[in-house]
């Protein structure tokens, strides 16, 4: 699994992409009122396509939608997808979109499958860049400067569960009694920083009509995955952002988050009634993912960088 991103800073707005050559089974949950989506009807148990091969998430509203094309017809130059015939597939790509509409010179920002194609060309295994970034690049949390963000975690049995996250919601992340982060209890080593632990004052919320919003992500797992069991992390996955971002899942936003399995790593065995269904395994990594997904939208937010007239967290006074 490799990610790239395609960030125009100018037109404040980009594409993430997250790439499974060898395939992967996924499964998704879209909880916002005000979502935009591809291909997420596939997703389904009970549908007939087993494995994706991309997850796209894009700025540009129902514009953005286009970047996927250039990440199926990447894909399809090189053979990766459901096979038609000897010579021919068709790349499954869900995927979701955010409203970062006016943030940049223009009102709409150009995105079109060449976004997707130049994302697809910068994905590698790396460390993934956060802030404004991807799809990251024009988002807005609340009234300040919203971002990309990762985070990830292994369990005890050795099963690595990883989030990435745009930030582009209508709540806040920081809870207005106290000018802390809701969730910076949750911090691993120091990876919030200085920042993570400052008191800081939200500014008032920026005049702007209502749908502008809109978190998406993707919670991705080394482990072999039914399509059910993809689904239900990708529910679980959800707590994450209802705790970070308050509130959360509105009639504005379109809160959407995939779960990817590329099936590496056995699900551990658990004694009892539950065994076959490996509920005690999927209980715990849906836990580990909601954490993650609270952690990657913290890191995210912290790593962005102002875009007027939305300060940046770093940029805000004391509280």
């Amino acid at each position: 699994m490799i990610v790239g991103h395609f960030t125009d800073l100018k037109a404040a707005s980009g594409v993430t992409a997250v790439i499974c050559k060898e395939g992967a089974v996924a499964g998704v949950d879209v909880r916002g009122s005000a979502p935009g989506t591809r291909e997420t009807d596939l997703l389904a148990p009970s549908n007939l396509v087993e494995k994706i091969q991309a997850i796209v998430l894009s700025g540009g509203s129902v514009f953005g939608l286009a970047a996927s094309d250039g990440v199926v017809r990447w894909l399809s130059k090189r053979g990766i997808g459901y096979p038609l015939d000897d010579i021919h597939v068709a790349p499954i790509v869900p995927s979701a979109v955010l409203f970062d509409l006016g943030r940049g010179a223009a009102y709409m920002p150009p995105v079109d499958a060449a976004w997707g194609w130049a994302a697809c060309d910068a994905a590698n295994d790396g460390p993934v860049p956060m802030g404004c970034v991807g799809a990251g690049t024009g988002a807005v949390c609340g009234s300040i400067k919203g971002g990309l963000g990762a985070a990830s975690w292994i369990t005890d049995y050795g099963i690595t569960v990883a989030a990435m996250v745009a930030v582009n919601a209508l709540g806040s992340i920081v809870d207005p009694e106290t000018g802390q982060l809701w969730e910076s209890r949750l911090e691993i080593g120091r990876e919030f920083g200085d920042q993570g632990k400052r008191k800081v004052r939200v500014p008032p919320a920026v005049e702007q009509a209502p749908v502008k919003n809109t978190t998406i992500g993707v919670v991705a797992t080394d482990a072999i995955l039914t399509r059910s069991q993809a689904r239900k992390l990708a529910q679980m996955a959800q707590d994450g952002l209802a705790r970070a971002i308050r509130p959360s899942h509105t009639m504005f936003d379109g809160d959407t988050i995939f779960c990817v399995a590329t099936g590496k790593r056995k699900l551990p065995e658990t004694p009892g009634i539950f065994a076959g269904a490996q509920a005690q395994a999927i209980s715990d990594m849906g836990h580990a993912a909601s954490n993650c997904v609270s952690r990657a939208i913290v890191r995210g937010i912290l790593a962005a960088t102002t875009l007027k007239p939305f300060a940046a967290f770093r940029d805000l006074e004391d509280f």
